[in-house]
């Protein structure tokens, strides 16, 4: 008769495997999401993201904390420059706003002069002579003209283009034309955003 107490080889050598194997995961609701770090199947122990050192001294966190800042600033500056809605100003925000400023520097407008011709008006009646300062009054008037006259064509193609671009404007015509008109007298090098096509460029 086969003793009680013997036991099979085969029997040792599966309790042995179930005391080895790692345990099974918890299971998890449908549609969980893992935090940020937590190892899953997909994302391993040695993916994880490494915690960033705490400073070790008030001398070191505000050095982080500067570095931190610069980055920030860095970060806004250029996109702010790009012309990212999450960094411009309230004016310079939408779509809308940014075909504006693609309409504007594909052109060569009259306005991008308005500081050249303002130096050069101020040199021309600084010497006390009438006929220099009767010079400078008419280069004024003709560059007044001139830029009246350049802004008005430049509105009506910011609402011809606009309109077929955007056929609902949310944003009353006369802002756009301010704003357009605005940029057009700015240095083309200082314009923020900065510019995204040169002049001449289709739109």
């Amino acid at each position: 008769m086969p003793s009680l107490f013997r036991r099979k080889s085969t029997d040792l050598v599966t309790e042995q495997v179930d005391e080895v194997a790692e345990p099974a995961a918890p299971a998890r609701p449908k549609g969980y999401t893992p935090k940020k770090g937590e190892a899953t199947p997909k994302r391993p122990v040695a993916n994880r993201r490494a915690a960033e050192p705490k400073p070790a001294n008030t001398k070191e966190a505000r050095a982080l904390a500067r570095k931190k800042r610069q980055e920030d600033q860095a970060a806004r500056r250029a996109g702010m420059a790009a012309g990212d809605d999450r960094y411009v100003m309230a004016r310079d925000k939408g779509p809308v706003r940014a075909y504006v400023r693609d309409i504007v520097d594909a052109r060569r407008n009259v306005g991008s002069l308005f500081i050249i011709a303002l130096v050069l008006m101020l040199a021309l009646s600084a010497p006390a002579v009438p006929a220099m300062r009767i010079a400078s009054n008419f280069v004024l008037l003709a560059f007044i003209l001139a830029l009246v006259v350049d802004g008005i064509f430049l509105s009506r193609r910011v609402k011809r283009l606009v309109s077929a671009k955007f056929p609902k404007v949310d944003e009353t015509w006369g802002a756009l034309y301010r704003y357009a008109v605005m940029r057009s007298m700015s240095v083309r090098m200082m314009r923020m955003p900065k510019p995204k096509v040169k002049p001449g460029d289709p739109i």
